[in-house]
């Protein structure tokens, strides 16, 4: 049992952070793939039309591949594409209106674009819905429903790319995307926790039930990035945005280009040996500070002990 913390031999000093940090381009960030690494490969990207998976699209896109956004917004859907087309001419992208909760239409809509792009290679379960409220406030129907989309969507997605995966023969990456709550938890994140746990414990299994069928299936964690979206729904004061951010050990948000390269990497065959695990890339946030709660100090003190008057 800890007793007393000892003193530390100087005051602890903190890193005075920008508050706009989270508006400024991520610190000497360098896209490092290749051009034309997905070439001749095809990915369907559920919630495909905004935030990080429209993010993604256009990274795919940029290297070569075929991009399908898929999402139940079909206003989200037509800009989403013209965002994509407009970062690169002539990409070949395509949309699908999908509620990925309901299995016999993600059936329909996975079907119907293998066949159009000849084979779909790539998937990313990206769809979800989440919010922040105290458990004993949480009604039963938003747990479900959350559920549903996150870990049942997945799921349904999942197999039926899978299933078309197999039957063509060309082998594939499934990249879903979790949080780092799912096996720490998070106060206020009891819906999202429980169903990307589950989506967690989903990707090791077909990870290994798939890896002698040609199939992948890794994840990313993500911390907080910058996202409108997340924004409005997890941290929509300033005052709530910099709670946020203090939280960071290296002190900002990731930008979106950063997790989206990240992630491309995971999809490419570059990481081809690299199954059923999941790249967190969260600035340090989750891990432990230690008992100095040394997150975000500018350096670790020299801590000496405190003498007893009796030794």
């Amino acid at each position: 049992m800890l007793g007393s913390l000892p003193r530390a031999s100087k005051p602890l000093r903190r890193l005075t952070v920008d508050p706009t940090a989270c508006d400024a381009p991520p610190m000497s960030f360098t896209p490092v793939l290749k051009d034309g690494l997905f070439e001749g490969r095809a990915a369907l990207i559920t919630g495909g039309g905004t935030g990080l998976g429209l993010e993604l699209a256009g990274r795919l896109a940029e290297l070569g591949a075929r991009v399908c956004l898929a999402s139940r917004n079909e206003e989200h859907l037509a800009a989403g594409r013209e965002a994509v087309l407009a970062r690169v001419p002539g990409a070949e992208v395509s949309t699908r209106a999908l509620d990925v909760r309901d299995w016999r239409q993600v059936r329909r809509v996975v079907a119907e674009e293998a066949e159009e792009a000849g084979g779909l290679h790539l998937l990313v379960n990206n769809a979800a819905g989440n919010f922040v409220r105290p458990s004993e406030r949480l009604p039963e129907k938003a747990f479900a429903n959350v559920v549903d989309i996150v870990l049942n969507g997945t799921f349904h997605c999942s197999r039926a790319w899978a299933n078309e995966a197999m039957k063509r023969g060309h082998g594939g990456v499934m990249l879903n995307v979790v949080a780092t709550y799912a096996w720490h938890g998070g106060p206020g994140t009891l819906h999202s926790a429980a169903a990307k746990a589950g989506v967690l414990a989903l990707t090791r299994t077909l990870a290994v039930e798939w890896a002698s069928r040609g199939l992948r299936a890794v994840a990313v964690a993500p911390g907080p990035f910058e996202s409108r979206g997340a924004a409005d729904r997890l941290w929509p004061s300033a005052e709530l945005e910099e709670a946020v951010r203090r939280g960071v050990p290296a002190g900002r948000f990731a930008g979106r280009e950063e997790v989206a390269e990240a992630s491309a990497w995971l999809l490419s065959d570059a990481a081809a040996y690299c199954t059923g695990e999941v790249l967190t890339l969260d600035g340090g946030a989750w891990l432990g500070r230690g008992i100095l709660g040394a997150g975000g100090l500018e350096e670790v003190p020299t801590v000496r002990r405190r003498r007893n008057p009796d030794d």
